[in-house]
């Protein structure tokens, strides 16, 4: 006898309020916590703090010998910087950005990829500014340039389904997204793609490189080059780590036949 229950549709699901993926929930408890570490140490020992895992571009000029950490903290810092904050402005308006983006990145790659792009595009960043600034020994710090390599890896999957909203949102939106493998010409292609990167690189010269910031009370200098660094590396480099691939037959091979240019269905 058929299964009489076979024929219904499947219950409506609200989606959770609260849906964060593990890895930037862990990424986000531990920014906010060392944060919440250093504000607690002393002032010296928070210059201390600052001298051995704070981005210096002085340390790669070779003229400049002594600092704190030698040649260990050149191997660390263009990780350890992304985990500094100038203030808690500076750390909440990271953090609302690292939600955003940082989740579908997060659900397409998974846990492990998703921590190697992350710390990839902020060194990245940290490259670019020290090239430009070789000998500067203003310390940088911040996930900005990091979290600028989600946003150049989000801009090539999250117009491929039903746009950017339902993408960054969780809902059904996102579902669709990442059904398509995010190839670099079809991404820049798409003339949403164009206008989301020409935006991004317009704002960051606007507010790192002229006086707007000044005028709009942002008083730390914004290393809008290491932003941008990191933005090329998470665009360029976003199909390296993309988990999805062509079956033989030429779409995903993670999706039955003629489903992956339409909506995602419930099986």
């Amino acid at each position: 006898m058929a299964d009489p229950r076979q024929g219904e549709a499947s219950p409506h699901k609200e989606p959770p309020a609260f849906n964060v993926p593990g890895a930037v929930l862990a990424l986000l408890v531990a920014i906010v916590g060392v944060h919440l570490l250093i504000e607690w140490l002393p002032v010296e020992a928070q210059h201390r703090v600052l001298l051995l895992f704070a981005l210096m571009p002085l340390r790669y000029d070779g003229v400049v010998e002594g600092l704190p950490g030698g040649l260990g903290a050149e191997l660390w810092t263009p990780v350890t910087y992304t985990f500094l904050h100038g203030g808690w402005t500076h750390l909440i308006v990271n953090s609302v950005w690292l939600l955003a983006f940082g989740s579908p990145i997060a659900r397409r790659f998974g846990v492990l990829r998703f921590f190697l792009f992350y710390f990839l595009c902020g060194a990245a960043g940290a490259l670019l500014h020290v090239l430009i600034y070789p000998a500067s020994p203003m310390p940088v710090v911040g996930a900005s340039a990091a979290i600028s390599g989600l946003m150049g890896g989000a801009a090539r999957f999250v117009f491929l389904g039903d746009g950017p909203i339902g993408a960054l949102g969780g809902g059904q939106g996102f579902r669709g997204a990442p059904r398509r493998r995010a190839g670099i010409l079809a991404s820049l292609a798409d003339r949403r793609t164009l206008i989301f990167v020409g935006v991004w690189i317009g704002l960051n010269f606007l507010f790192g490189a002229t006086a707007l910031s000044g005028a709009l009370g942002v008083t730390a200098q914004v290393a809008w080059e290491a932003h941008l660094g990191g933005f090329l590396a998470g665009l360029l480099l976003f199909g390296l780590f993309d988990p999805i691939r062509y079956s033989p037959s030429g779409g995903p091979g993670n999706v039955d036949y003629g489903e992956w240019l339409g909506e995602d269905r419930e099986k």
